[in-house]
């Protein structure tokens, strides 16, 4: 009876132990439960439409006031962030705009008269050629498209840059200005036009280079060169002579003029290639390839930096595609029309289509 008795007992402890075990194991699964329900959840990014305005709407509108340029057709003008249009202007050739000036001009021009965003005359620029801001630094593009003279905010030569062949790619930056040419050349130069880098990437079986970019502090500068074994190079002053610290061939080629931009702390540079965006880490030496639908014409970033704005074109499709860290796809939509831009300031993104122009407001919830 006791060997019996012994046995029960035996097998009453298992049970109790089994249990006790089955109970401590819902109650650590009910505490790690109740750890992650407390998490935050990951947030979604909103695109919400805030208004959108007709650019024929002029309301005028004072010089103290903020506005964002705009350039749609053959118009062009400012608005503010609220939606009013402060300034609209019809040329009939071409035209160039900035956040500080606007100017029209002919086929044939010999001088240019530019305005600031009020209406207001600047100045005049005095050389014949085709006139092209970038904030508040002014070009021209003199005839012949092999030279160019950078000018002082009244309209005066500054410095002048001449090449006996095309220039086919050309961007500025608060440090400097960055010019490639037709045979594959890439000249980078100072602020006073004292040239700071001359080199040919090469790499490729045919010479060009298609697009360029220059760092915000002018010691770096990148670009899309070569036809047949295309590259993307990014190159640094090294003492008298320039080194390339990053370069990558591309799949596809590009015969188009190609879209790079440094990020405003100078440790990213996009570009664009055929079918889509290419971002590089500089400080990693990393890149990362973002397919997209058309070719890359605008850049924007957020002044946050968290964020950046892809505007892409293919045919009379546009698509705004959204990028968080540099390299993540989070949001993107399409539209149909004859042209567009996207501006971003702060978090609002303002699209404009054909004759309107809309604010949306960006955020996370």
């Amino acid at each position: 009876m006791f060997f019996y008795y012994y046995i029960g007992m035996k097998k009453y402890d298992i049970f109790n132990k089994a249990m006790r075990n089955r109970i401590l194991g819902v109650a650590a699964f009910c505490f790690l439960y109740i750890v992650l329900a407390l998490r935050p959840l990951s947030t979604e990014l909103h695109l919400t439409p805030e208004w959108t305005e007709g650019i024929t709407r002029v309301q005028g509108g004072s010089s103290a006031q903020e506005t964002i340029p705009f350039k749609l057709g053959q118009n062009m003008g400012f608005f503010t962030p609220e939606g009013k249009i402060t300034n609209l202007v019809t040329y009939p050739f071409k035209a160039s705009i900035s956040d500080s000036y606007y100017t029209s001009y002919s086929a044939n021009n010999t001088s240019a008269d530019f305005f600031l965003p009020s209406g207001e005359k600047a100045g005049t620029i005095k050389e014949a050629g085709f006139p092209f801001f970038d904030e508040d630094r002014i070009y021209v593009f003199l005839p012949g498209g092999s030279s160019f003279v950078q000018c002082s905010s009244s309209g005066e030569r500054q410095w002048a840059y001449e090449s006996y062949c095309p220039v086919t790619a050309f961007s500025s930056s608060a440090g400097g200005t960055v010019a490639g040419f037709a045979d594959g050349t890439l000249v980078s130069f100072t602020k006073d036009g004292s040239v700071d880098q001359k080199f040919q990437p090469g790499g490729s079986n045919f010479s060009v280079i298609l697009g360029a970019g220059i760092s915000k502090n002018g010691d770096t500068v990148a670009c899309v060169c070569g036809q047949d074994q295309q590259r993307f190079v990014v190159a640094q002053k090294s003492g008298e002579h320039s080194k390339i610290i990053f370069h990558e061939y591309l799949e596809k080629a590009s015969v188009k003029q190609e879209l790079v931009k440094f990020n405003s702390k100078d440790n990213i540079v996009y570009y664009g290639y055929e079918g889509g965006l290419g971002v590089v880490d500089l400080e990693k030496k990393q890149s990362y390839k973002l397919p997209l639908n058309g070719h890359v014409v605008q850049i924007q970033e957020n002044e946050e930096e968290t964020l950046a704005f892809i505007l892409s074109r293919y045919g009379k499709k546009y698509t705004i595609t959204v990028i968080e860290k540099f390299n993540q796809s989070v949001a993107s939509f399409s539209y149909n029309a004859n042209y567009s831009f996207i501006q971003v300031r702060g978090n609002s993104l303002f699209v404009g289509r054909n004759d309107k122009i809309s604010k949306l407001s960006v955020s996370r919830k």
